[in-house]
């Protein structure tokens, strides 16, 4: 017996949903890495407040990536963990060097805007194979970067009207 049989999802289908789900593990592997990066170079004004933020922004990519993969074991498949192979897949650029803390809001912004797409992907691909779990894990997932995406743009400056001019 296959856990499949138990849960109620068409194997074809379920496929399909590893598949989306492998593509959106190989983007959270390199986004954990560029946010640990930006933890450890960051510099200037709200070193304090964004040391901490990233800290807090990576460990949950890493709880993420966790149960991305599980989830792609639970519905046959099997996950990839060979960063030389997420970094042929990611669409997530990696990035290096990022000590300001605009260029690495912006990075993370964009990231989130790439994340939060492939994740209405995988929903939808989701909803098509009737794996409600998967649909769940990735609402939650949209709900909570949602509100980090709103809390990122009040951070920065660029929308405050307190840059130099």
């Amino acid at each position: 017996m296959k856990t499949l049989d138990y849960l109620q999802v068409c194997e074809n289908k379920a496929n399909n949903v590893v598949n989306a789900l492998s593509q959106l593990l190989a983007d959270f592997q390199v986004h954990y890495t560029n946010l640990r990066g930006m933890h450890w170079e960051i510099t200037g004004r709200g070193f304090f407040v964004l040391h901490e933020k990233f800290e807090n922004m990576y460990d949950d990519a890493a709880e993420k990536v966790d149960e991305i993969a599980e989830r792609i074991l639970m519905l046959g498949g099997t996950p990839e963990n060979r960063f030389s192979e997420y970094l042929k897949v990611a669409k997530v650029s990696e990035v290096n060097g990022i000590t300001c803390g605009d260029a690495a809001v912006e990075h993370i912004l964009d990231a989130y805007k790439y994340l939060m797409g492939a994740e209405k992907e995988v929903l939808k691909v989701a909803e098509e194979a009737g794996d409600v779990v998967t649909v769940d894990l990735m609402t939650g997932y949209l709900k909570e970067q949602e509100k980090m995406v709103w809390m990122l743009v009040a951070y920065s400056t660029r929308n405050c009207g307190c840059e130099k001019k």
